[in-house]
């Protein structure tokens, strides 16, 4: 069955409406169009806040404000860049202010311009062993590399490579340079590689029962979807 928009009968939520004939329409007077808005960044910025915040249920508050910021403020946005930039830049803004105040309550966020410091600050997670199916594995193993990046590559890195992103959107929508935006990213897929190769191959068979075959899979696996090239053996 079609979904209804239920101010305005026959439209369907689900058609391919250009973002700027939807913001022109729900400044017009058809508000709950706003929805379609909303379902269609949903991912993007769920993902975005949780590269920043890395609690899912802040993210989500994130969300909640950024489209309510967005919806108060829809006459300010002008079409010079694409709505989902502008809504992305948004919810990147609040997010990282609430980074900023939980820093202020807590220990405060590392944030250092020394990348070889911060690629020291990264998490050591090893990879659940009880995980049964090999793609869980690879997917908390990836997730856990990610959540370990400093901030700032991981904004990034979410963007660009999750999201898929342009170069210039991801720097539009974290408000930095685009040649910052490609720095940040081959810096962000240099740590993951490391970590990543790092994790798979500390599992020896003496430490614990992981075969050579599988750690080989899971590496191919990882950088494959990490669009990396291919990683020789080191013996």
């Amino acid at each position: 069955m079609s979904t209804i928009d239920p101010v305005s009968p026959g439209t369907r939520l689900d058609e391919p409406l250009p973002d700027e004939e939807v913001v022109r329409r729900v400044r017009a007077g058809e508000p709950a169009l706003f929805e379609i808005l909303m379902r269609r960044y949903n991912p993007r910025l769920f993902r975005a806040a949780r590269a920043i915040l890395r609690d899912e249920a802040e993210a989500e508050d994130v969300m909640q404000q950024a489209y309510v910021n967005a919806y108060l403020h829809l006459d300010q946005f002008a079409e010079r860049a694409s709505f989902g930039t502008w809504l992305t830049r948004i919810a990147v803004h609040e997010a990282l202010a609430r980074l900023r105040r939980r820093a202020r309550g807590r220990e405060t966020v590392a944030m250092s311009e020394d990348p070889d410091r911060e690629a020291s600050t990264l998490r050591s997670i090893a990879p659940d062993p009880e995980q049964a199916a090999v793609a869980g594995e690879l997917r908390r193993l990836l997730e856990s590399a990610i959540d370990a990046l400093p901030t700032r590559y991981r904004a990034v890195f979410v963007l660009r490579e999750v999201e898929g992103l342009s170069t210039s959107e991801t720097a539009e929508s974290l408000g930095i340079r685009e040649e910052t935006a490609k720095t940040r990213l081959h810096r962000a897929r240099l740590m993951l590689r490391e970590q990543v190769y790092h994790r798979a191959g500390l599992v020896t068979a003496d430490a614990f029962p992981f075969h050579l075959s599988r750690c080989d899979r899971v590496v191919a696996g990882v950088f494959a979807r990490l669009a990396l090239p291919p990683v020789s053996a080191v013996h």
